[in-house]
């Protein structure tokens, strides 16, 4: 069951809510997925595309700077058109990179490839926290979009060990062009199946103004901003770091094999998928927000910290376990976002957030590849101490963040201002 503005219980069918989530939850499977495949495939493509650090990174890169800029368009269609039609045209675009990737017999076309896949996955995040504010409780959505953010996990789990394997077994082009496959399958499932908001709270929710009105509010809330700088720090370097150079650094810093680097990536989003569908829970159940994500963002710059000072033989999987574990608490950002603009603007305030993230990740990138090769080899020193610096930006925006208590609080800030 979930409440309008006027607190007015609105009945939902459980098999429906549940529909929707799982397929929103798919798409955003694949999503996580192509996040974090370049990782895996880092050698594949140096040898593929012959080309230098820094060109990986910006090949990598090309989905993070796409997915940045669609954030705001991206919450402004899911308000306005419904997540229903977005998301399905987001998976079919996808797919539909993917099989070019998957096709490139060169480097620009792969970028290609890698920048409709980033353009198609950019909306799917939004469509999904859309979703989750229409058609559960709103003391229930941090819970709801730990659980999605979990399904997310399973999916860059797949990118990890899973596919560093497979592509010793197949080819790397006949992989993308079967996620390519499923992806355009999953577009026509959400089609099908899909429904956005119920009847009821679509009503309740409807914008009263245009659009732009509504993204010109939600810029110019002021505590919609620390939830991005989260994002920028937290989720951007985490995004990047396992994305692409986490795998590099473990062979290079640690002497490790590609298999074992990529179980050590493995365990970061192990300790992610166990503690954000945990952190979302015991925020809701606390009905606090900061300081959870005030002692994961410490927590977090301390695990940066250590690869810097140097991690003994043996204590890098415990290392790597706690980094997933506690920027976890940057999950909690979203609901924040959400919880201090008008709930009729749920899709353009967390996107808003969310373009923090992807941000950061696109500054990254090719940021630490050209640190990278301009410093001595197997220095990863410099590099590691541009991810502690981006991730500072984000434990600072948590010391501003808004304390909601797990409710709506934009009708109490907007009184306290005209009072």
């Amino acid at each position: 069951m979930c409440t309008n503005e006027s607190n007015t219980p609105i009945l939902i069918p459980s098999r429906v809510r549940w529909i929707v989530f799982g397929l929103g939850a798919s798409a955003f499977w694949l999503s996580f997925f192509h996040r974090v495949a370049p990782a895996a495939l880092a050698s594949e493509l140096t040898r593929t595309f012959d080309v230098s650090g820094a060109a990986l990174g910006a090949l990598a890169a090309t989905y993070f700077y796409v997915y940045a800029l669609m954030q705001l368009p991206a919450g402004v269609l899911a308000d306005t058109l419904g997540p229903r039609k977005l998301l399905t045209a987001g998976t079919l675009l996808a797919g539909i990179g993917s099989l070019l990737f998957a096709g490139a017999g060169t480097l620009a076309t792969a970028a290609i490839g890698r920048t409709l896949v980033g353009l198609g996955v950019s909306v799917v995040f939004i469509c999904v926290l859309k979703s989750n504010a229409d058609w559960f409780d709103e003391r229930r959505f941090a819970t709801a979009t730990g659980l999605a953010n979990v399904v997310g996990i399973v999916g860059a789990f797949a990118a990890t060990v899973p596919l560093a394997w497979l592509i010793t077994v197949v080819s790397w082009r006949s992989v993308f062009a079967a996620v390519g496959v499923g992806s355009i399958a999953l577009a026509a499932l959400i089609w099908w199946k899909a429904q956005d908001a119920p009847a009821r709270a679509r009503a309740a929710n409807a914008a009263r103004d245009p659009w732009y009105r509504g993204l010109i509010a939600v810029v110019r809330n002021r505590a919609t901003w620390p939830p991005f700088w989260v994002n920028f720090g937290l989720s951007g370097t985490n995004m990047s770091f396992i994305g692409l150079w986490a795998v590099p650094f473990l062979i290079g810093a640690h002497g490790m094999s590609a298999v074992v680097a990529s179980r050590h990536t493995s365990l970061m989003l192990a300790g992610y998928a166990c503690a954000t569908g945990l952190v979302g829970w015991w925020s809701d159940r606390l009905q606090r927000r900061r300081p959870l994500m005030l002692g994961a963002g410490l927590l977090y710059l301390a695990c940066w910290i250590a690869w810097l000072i140097g991690v003994p033989p043996g204590w890098t999987y415990v290392v790597a376990f706690l980094m997933g574990t506690v920027v976890s608490g940057l999950a909690l950002s979203w609901a924040c976002a959400k919880e201090v603009n008008e709930p009729a603007h749920a899709g353009m305030a967390t996107s808003v957030a969310n373009v923090g993230g992807f941000l950061a990740a696109g500054i990254l990138q090719p940021l630490v590849g050209w640190t990278l090769d301009t410093a001595a080899p197997g220095d990863y020193r410099p590099a590691l101490v541009v991810f502690a610096l981006f991730t500072c930006t984000g434990l600072a925006g948590a010391v501003f963040i808004r304390e909601t208590r797990c409710r709506n609080i934009h009708a109490s800030m907007r009184r306290c201002v005209s009072g």
